[in-house]
């Protein structure tokens, strides 16, 4: 990947959002599997992933392929409905495409949400967790090859990946809903498949606490480029060989279905925070 011309594709997508929705948001937001008919926003103004320059699209069912910009809690807000996956084929710089966008679009700060398998027996589905740390199994990483210099630095430290400021607002914004929120360690693996029962006891060693396919390589790229991270992710199911039920997408869908009104109503709480 030539930076130059990584970095020309981004101008051009932030170009064509800027005239399609025209916002300056600071605040991002990336909605996972079956969360995007949950939110509702003022204003709304969405342009589909396929309208924009050089963006990928999802592929996957529940990911609504939209960017739409709106206001929440009288802030403006870039909202990503739906997300694309390393299993899609994609590459790790096209993962982290929509990422690098957001911040040539201005965004200082954002949400990232997620569907996750539970491998800590303390959670149950249904459960909101507080993202505080990760692990990445994906065999690859949107940072390697060239560095887009004006995005930020070669080396950047992953030692406070997600802002301990904006955790602390995450957990006042629970407690003032009447919303449990839970805390773990976030585990990316590479998909489609779901995991074997051995793998998870591995990743359970390791100190993982959730486990899903996404978000991981996202953190990576908003780091580099300076954003605040906040990382929540709503548990579908008990992964394999610590529930007993044959896992699903459609087990997924339904479950954070289920669940969306209360994450969209914490995240509604968040913004006043911020």
């Amino acid at each position: 990947m030539r930076a130059d011309l990584e970095l020309g594709k981004l101008q051009a997508a932030a170009a064509r959002v800027r005239q399609g929705i025209k916002i300056e948001p600071e605040l991002g937001l990336i909605l996972g599997s079956g969360l995007s008919q949950a939110m509702e926003l003022e204003e709304e103004r969405c342009l589909p992933f396929s309208e924009i320059p050089h963006f990928p699209r999802s592929t996957v069912p529940g990911h609504a392929g939209e960017l739409c910009a709106g206001r929440i809690e009288g802030k403006e807000i870039l909202v990503q409905k739906g997300r694309v996956h390393y299993y899609e084929g994609y590459s790790m710089a096209e993962v982290a495409f929509p990422i690098r966008l957001m911040k040539l679009l201005g965004v200082k700060r954002l949400i990232i949400t997620n569907a996750a398998g539970a491998i800590n027996e303390s959670f149950s589905p249904g459960d909101l967790v507080l993202i505080k740390d990760h692990i990445n199994m994906i065999p690859d990483n949107p940072l390697r090859g060239a560095n887009i210099e004006e995005l930020g630095p070669r080396f950047p430290s992953m030692n406070e990946a997600y802002s301990p400021k904006l955790r602390e607002a995450a957990v006042r914004a629970a407690l003032r809903e009447g919303l449990e929120l839970k805390e773990g360690v976030y585990l990316a693996a590479p998909g489609p498949m779901y995991e074997t029962p051995a793998e998870i006891q591995v990743y359970k060693r390791l100190g993982a606490d959730l486990v899903g396919m996404s978000t991981v390589p996202e953190v990576i790229a908003a780091v580099h480029c300076g954003l605040e991270v906040l990382g929540i992710s709503c548990v579908t199911n008990m992964a394999a060989g610590i529930g007993h039920s044959k896992l699903t997408h459609e087990e997924v869908l339904e479950v954070t279905a289920q669940r969306g009104k209360e994450l969209i109503r914490l995240i509604r709480s968040i913004l006043q925070e911020m």
